[in-house]
């Protein structure tokens, strides 16, 4: 069994988890109740965790994972608005300056 992914939202991992299983890829979740012990714990050591079940997996549950995630990093990066200029925070879809949208 190997650890494939971590995150604070639970409701990511769960998302993921779905994801994955609808590949046929079996995984489990680790940690879901481990949050009761931040402050006792380093904060990130109580995220939940995704594991794959079958390490010969592994490799398909990393492609499947990527194409999940991707449309997420496109949404992180900022973007320069056509109209007038203005660098926008990526997670924005309209500029703050003029009200153009996203491209």
């Amino acid at each position: 069994m190997k650890k494939l992914y971590s995150a604070q939202d639970p409701l990511m991992i769960g998302h993921l988890k779905n994801v994955l299983e609808n590949q046929g890829i079996d995984c489990v979740i680790k940690n879901t109740y481990l949050a009761s012990a931040v402050g006792e714990l380093p904060p990130i050591e109580c995220w939940p965790e995704l594991w794959v079940v079958d390490d010969a997996e592994y490799s398909g549950a990393e492609e499947v994972l990527e194409k999940a995630l991707a449309p997420l990093e496109s949404i992180k990066k900022p973007w320069k608005c056509a109209q007038c200029g203005e660098e926008v925070e990526g997670q924005f879809t309209e500029c703050w300056n003029c009200g153009n949208s996203r491209p």
